[in-house]
């Protein structure tokens, strides 16, 4: 017994050092590294327009009508793009509800952007694994161009230069793929347009 309790005291003291280690000092360390390093990032790459935060270049939005760049559609429930409901559909590439979901999604973009079924990319019918995905291929942005030229007011070559400004290249130059970001293309045409009258 008089052991156990010797063994006890050095166990405490271990304890209480790990848990201010660990507990207080590295989170610490990190919040303070991301403040002074990645304010940006650590804030969430908040999208700011007139004083106001109008979106995150990390979750995407749901875009409606012909003027703007659409979205993937997003699988997050009754609330497309909800950051606090994010999951994928489970659905499997044969299952008959994303079948029919699928082929449903790939008339619709075909008909409002007056293109072939053919042309209509994969990401412009499926939902991205956490349903928020903040970026587009180009491919669906560029099938994209001349609906959104036309109900701006704009040109063509102006919208595609939009979508080649607002377009992320991968990581490092080699990981992962580019992508359109659906805010920054839709904010900046926006601005486009309101120049333009």
């Amino acid at each position: 017994m008089d052991a156990t309790i010797r063994q006890l005291g050095p166990a405490l003291r271990v304890l209480l050092v790990l848990t201010v280690i660990t507990g207080v000092l590295y989170p610490l360390a990190v919040w303070g590294v991301g403040q002074a390093g990645f304010r940006d990032q650590a804030a969430g790459s908040l999208v700011h327009r007139d004083g106001k935060v109008v979106g995150s270049r990390l979750i995407g939005q749901e875009f409606t009508g012909p003027r703007w760049f659409h979205s993937r559609p997003s699988a997050t429930g009754d609330t497309p793009y909800d950051a606090l409901n994010s999951y994928g559909s489970n659905l499997g590439p044969n299952n008959p509800d994303l079948v029919k979901l699928v082929r449903e999604r790939r008339a619709q973009v075909a008909k409002e952007n007056g293109v072939a079924e053919s042309a209509v990319p994969p990401d412009a019918v499926t939902a991205s694994a956490s349903g928020l995905d903040p970026q587009i291929s180009p491919a669906y942005a560029r099938v994209q161009v001349d609906r959104v030229a036309r109900a701006n007011g704009l040109t063509p070559s102006q919208v595609a230069r939009l979508v080649d400004q607002n377009t992320d290249r991968p990581s490092l130059g080699f990981l992962g793929e580019p992508g359109v970001n659906i805010v920054g293309v839709n904010l900046a045409l926006r601005e486009l347009a309101q120049q333009q009258g």
